[in-house]
């Protein structure tokens, strides 16, 4: 495969034609923020946390969803991208009620390391405090759209990894919701195979067993991605 040359972060890269900028930064241990990327299956660009600066673009570009092209000069790291990830990250926290003290997942969420990560001391913007519904109609796992993010994780490894297109999309803005079977309850799908993929790519404590403890929440979303890659091996 051809090889093209790229500078990241003052770093000059040869890379393979094709790849998205955030598969180069990870190959080459350049630290990118991300939540709605998951390793095995396709991104969408949701979260926008993981926007990088290009020299000659006047706007900020999504490193999961743009691919590499020769001779980009390619910032991941600047004052202004960190601006951008802190006040994304607020807006994450302020959108639902997300309250870490009493979740579920409180020690083991991504959306609470990501806070750490960019230094999130307070939430500047106003909780909108919707009303959410948490659907407990699975005999083993609970839905909490309070938690959601709408990273998307759970529909893309439904559809792409497990193949049964329950989970989907409804409304749009701070209405949006990821919903079961045309909005119907989990426990009355006629699709779910009850797999537990959607509950261990979930990065909050939107998608839990009803087996887990409060602060003792564990996921394997290794599994996700290793069952990818070992299909990718027997092709």
């Amino acid at each position: 495969m051809p090889k093209i040359p790229v500078n990241i972060d003052g770093r000059a890269l040869e890379v393979d034609v094709g790849r998205t900028i955030l598969d180069v930064c990870r190959e080459n241990e350049i630290e990118i923020l991300t939540m709605c990327h998951f390793e095995g299956i396709g991104d969408v660009g949701a979260c926008r946390l993981c926007l990088v600066e290009i020299e000659g673009i006047n706007k900020l570009l999504p490193a999961c969803t743009t691919k590499v092209a020769a001779n980009q000069v390619i910032k991941t790291q600047t004052e202004k991208l960190k601006k951008y990830q802190k006040i994304t990250t607020e807006l994450l926290f302020a959108e639902r009620n997300h309250i870490c003290a009493v979740c579920i997942a409180d020690g083991n969420c991504e959306l609470q390391d990501l806070g750490y990560k960019v230094g999130m001391e307070h939430v500047r913007f106003p909780y909108l405090f919707p009303k959410c519904e948490v659907d407990t109609s699975h005999p083993w796992y609970v839905m909490d759209h309070n938690r959601c993010i709408m990273c998307v994780r759970c529909v893309r490894v439904c559809s792409e990894v497990e193949g049964a297109h329950n989970w989907g999309i409804m409304n749009r803005g701070f209405q949006v919701r990821v919903i079961s079977d045309f909005n119907t309850p989990w426990g009355d799908s006629t699709t779910c195979t009850a797999c537990s993929k959607c509950v261990n790519v979930c990065p909050t404590g939107a998608l839990w067993s009803k087996a887990a403890v409060q602060g003792q929440l564990v996921k394997q979303p290794q599994m996700v991605s290793e069952l990818v890659a070992k299909r990718k091996m027997n092709l």
